[in-house]
């Protein structure tokens, strides 16, 4: 079958390259080329109105990001180590936290009074915190927030100390 294309393609080739486009296809080609370069230009205007739209919401939301990023300054950027001793404290308070939320049930009013406390010390802790960004001497402010977990994990080993000593206590009153 190829042998066959192949002998009519050789014997009408010259057939093939007298005959070009006629000039009535060549003129509807040309037509709608013009068509095309004028709606181009009707486009243009919207078509830069959204470009402009798109990089000033791109540039928005870039600076806005970086704006809050700004913002959460971390105590290891300060100072590596401070960072490290507040990650230590982090821990131990947790665990604490833990230790004390399951003594919480034998006595919820002291429960009640030593999360008061901690709260407290939260608190200050998240003000120093939102201070750090624009203080001037951001290394003092460093220097609170781990001297103020330092206290929280204080706080915490002396309140299970109590609880231990009073749930001792009342193990004793309890057997006499």
């Amino acid at each position: 079958m190829n042998n066959k294309l192949e002998e009519f393609v050789k014997e009408n080739k010259g057939a093939f390259e007298e005959k070009g486009p006629s000039d009535k296809l060549w003129m509807k080609i040309s037509l709608e080329l013009d068509k095309k370069e004028k709606s181009k230009q009707a486009i243009k205007p919207y078509r830069w109105l959204n470009i402009a739209a798109i990089l000033l919401v791109s540039l928005s939301l870039y600076f806005a990001y970086n704006y809050k990023q700004s913002k959460n300054i971390h105590v290891a950027d300060i100072n590596p180590e401070f960072g490290k001793k507040e990650v230590n404290f982090v821990n131990q308070i947790e665990e604490k936290r833990d230790s004390l939320e399951t003594y919480a049930s034998e006595n919820p009013g002291l429960y009640k009074k030593f999360t008061q406390d901690l709260k407290t010390l939260d608190e200050e802790y998240n003000r120093l915190k939102t201070e750090l960004p624009e203080s001037p001497n951001q290394l003092v402010i460093v220097r609170a927030m781990v001297r103020n977990r330092e206290m929280q994990l204080q706080v915490l080993k002396q309140q299970l100390m109590i609880i231990n000593q009073v749930n001792q206590y009342t193990i004793k009153e309890n057997s006499i």
